[in-house]
């Protein structure tokens, strides 16, 4: 009996192991099985993510910045360019053991407290900007073979050569170098070029190397602008403008010189002006081109609409006399109030050429009254008034006017001598310029030419003539009423004896919190010249003079005649076409190539290398591009060495390196 329990308890024991057995075996394909679907989920399914985590952490993708291009007048005078800076960063996982070393450094070279640079370091990421588009002198005190993980790239940085000329107009870069304002901006997509880029691998010591698994893509540089604009004319304009606000004690100051046939703007540019080297320190009020962003109420100059209308469809004569009221004219308005227009002088009889070269608003509000709305508002709108031009520019503005349904029965007066509609500069110019062309209205334009990096030609603007808007007749007869304007009436202070000039006075008060303030104003000047052969049309405003005389004769008036004779007396040369250096003839300027640019000082011969050194990086810059060199900037300040040396043969497209310094540390000479 205890044989048999014996026999069944072993038979029961040797059972119970092979379900052990068994269920271990079964349990160990589970798990192989789950092993192997793991793995194919890694390797398959989750493959790529995998791969990429992994990659990032012995891959670094550098990008490789394109150079921007260039920005030029329209004498290949070069505005803006880049010049290469140096920056410094990390990755955070390979300097954290050196983390504290390196912000102790920073903060003791650049004036941050040292948690600033730590909490940039603690970061995911494989690459933290530490500092950015160093100065020479700071970067000299960095040693990246002391702090391990630190960084160091050169960066392309944006200069402007010619600090405060055009500086709303140019605009800025971010320092990413894209496009924040100006023509940078508008031209960003053309001037940015495409990024490159390089892969980096990191081997056992952590030290990057350049990855032979993946081709390194160069940059695209960006393409070149060329502006309508002319240097020498916009510093002879903004200078004269400077003068004239400081001495009327004005807030700000407006100055446009347009080529009448063309529609191209030689010189826009504004008082208070700004650098844009320092473009974010402005105030965002004076960051805008007032020409193109902000609206005024044209006053007198908007009589030029009144004057087309009445004289384009036969209704007034030149020699039609009108009664100016001795300077008060009461308007009766129905179920309303009477309402005064007044003149600055008092005048009786007087015809309506007389009223144009006076400025009467009272002939101009009865005159109004014959046009009639329909007329009036047409011709309004056929001048481009209530419309933005289209100029090349962001934020451009189109102003304000109403159509004749929302009338008061006051508005066609009061428009007739500039109030009840707003309008930006750049309108009244196009609309004399119109004027000054016969008849016909010309799109403004600040661009010229595109140019690739090899300075290729890949478009050109063209004239767009917009619409007739007035026959060549009454264009004559306009230029001579604003010859009477400046000859007799309330522009004498324009005259430049020899030369006839055509242009209107505009004085209007300033609508501020709902009503027009007493004593604060807006003066203009617009005219053109010679009278008989249009070349060139200016437009002067001045914001809020405060002066004694305050109108636009008296403010605005000599800055346009300053403007004028500086032009005249440099011996006005002017052609229509432009052409990239290399290609075709540079065209000439509206100023005198006699003016000698002091470039040529510098050129030891007219086929070698200029010698730019103890010039500013800026000035050194314009020199050797003006002799169709390529310079590469090291450091910043002054220059004070190139390679190679001056006065060896030059040929087109070669690399000149300049060594710079901050001109505390340069040695000046003690003659």
């Amino acid at each position: 009996m205890e044989q048999e329990k014996f026999e069944t308890g072993k038979i029961f024991v040797a059972d119970n192991a092979k379900v052990r057995f068994r269920a271990l075996e079964v349990g160990l394909m589970l798990l192989f099985t789950l092993v192997t679907l793991r793995l194919a989920q890694i390797q398959i399914v989750k493959g790529e993510k995998y791969k990429e985590i992994a990659q990032k952490q012995y891959q670094a993708k550098i990008t490789l910045p394109a150079k921007r291009g260039i920005i030029y007048d329209r004498n290949m005078d070069i505005l803006a360019s880049d010049a290469t800076f140096v920056s410094f960063a990390v990755d955070p996982q390979v300097a954290s053991a050196a983390a504290d070393k390196i912000a102790a450094k920073f903060a003791a070279v650049f004036g941050k407290p040292r948690r600033y640079y730590l909490d940039r370091m603690n970061s995911d990421s494989r690459f933290v900007w530490l500092e950015r588009q160093v100065a020479e002198e700071q970067a000299a005190k960095i040693d990246p073979r002391r702090l391990p993980g630190l960084i160091v790239r050169e960066e392309p940085k944006r200069l402007y050569h010619n600090d405060q000329l055009a500086g709303q107009l140019i605009g800025a870069t971010t320092i990413d170098h894209k496009g924040l304002a100006g023509i940078e901006l508008e031209f960003d997509k053309e001037l940015s070029g495409t990024d490159g880029y390089m892969i980096l691998q990191r081997d056992g010591h952590q030290k990057a190397h350049a990855s032979v698994d993946y081709p390194r893509v160069a940059p695209a540089d960006g393409h070149s602008i060329m502006l309508t604009i002319d240097r020498k004319l916009q510093e002879i304009a903004e200078k004269a403008l400077e003068k004239g606000v400081e001495l009327n004690k004005a807030d700000h100051g407006i100055v446009i010189i347009m080529e009448p046939n063309t529609g191209e703007v030689l010189a826009i540019g504004q008082y208070p002006k700004i650098d844009p080297n320092k473009f974010n320190r402005y105030d965002p009020e004076d960051q805008r081109l007032r020409g193109v962003t902000d609206v005024f109420e044209p006053g007198s100059v908007f009589k030029v609409v009144t004057a087309a209308a009445a004289l384009e469809h036969h209704l007034i004569r030149p020699n039609q006399k009108f009664f100016a009221e001795n300077g008060t004219y009461i308007v009766q308005v129905p179920g309303s109030k009477p309402r005064p227009i007044r003149d600055t002088h008092e005048y009786g009889w007087i015809t309506f050429q007389e009223a144009m070269e006076v400025s009467s608003n009272i002939v101009m509000a009865k005159a109004s009254d014959v046009i009639g709305s329909e007329r009036f508002y047409t011709m309004a709108r056929n001048f481009g008034f209530g419309i933005t031009t289209n100029i090349e520019y962001p934020g451009e503005l189109k102003g304000t006017l109403k159509k004749p349904i929302d009338w008061s029965r006051l508005t066609l007066n009061t428009m007739a001598y500039g109030y009840e509609v707003q309008a930006t500069p750049i309108q009244i110019a196009a609309a004399y310029c119109a004027v000054a062309n016969h008849g016909i209205l010309v799109k403004p334009t600040i661009f010229k030419m595109e140019l690739s990096a090899a300075k290729e030609t890949l478009r050109t603007a063209s004239t767009e003539s917009i619409r007739k808007v007035i026959s060549e007749e009454t264009a004559q007869q306009l230029k001579t009423f604003f010859e009477g304007v400046v000859e007799r009436g309330t522009g004498t202070k324009t005259i430049i004896p020899g030369v006839r000039i055509a242009g209107k006075t505009g004085t209007s008060k300033k609508y501020v919190n709902g009503h027009y303030e007493e004593g604060s104003h807006t003066a203009s000047f617009v005219g053109f010249f010679p009278a008989d052969d249009p070349r060139l049309v200016c437009l002067v405003m001045i914001d809020n003079p405060r002066a004694a005389d305050y109108y636009g004769g008296a403010t605005c008036g000599p800055v346009f005649r300053s403007i004028a004779e500086q032009i005249i007396n440099t011996s006005v040369q002017y052609g229509h076409s432009a052409h990239p250096a290399g290609s075709k003839p540079a065209p000439k300027s509206v100023v005198s190539a006699s003016v000698t640019s002091s470039t040529q000082t510098r050129a030891v011969g007219s086929n070698v290398i200029p010698d730019v050194r103890g010039l500013s990086v800026r000035r050194a810059l314009h020199v050797l591009r003006q002799a169709k060199l390529d310079p590469v900037v090291n450091g910043s300040g002054t220059v004070v060495g190139q390679i190679p040396a001056a006065g060896q043969p030059a040929r087109a497209g070669m690399r000149i390196t300049l060594q710079c310094q901050p001109r505390s540390f340069t040695t000046l000479s003690s003659n």
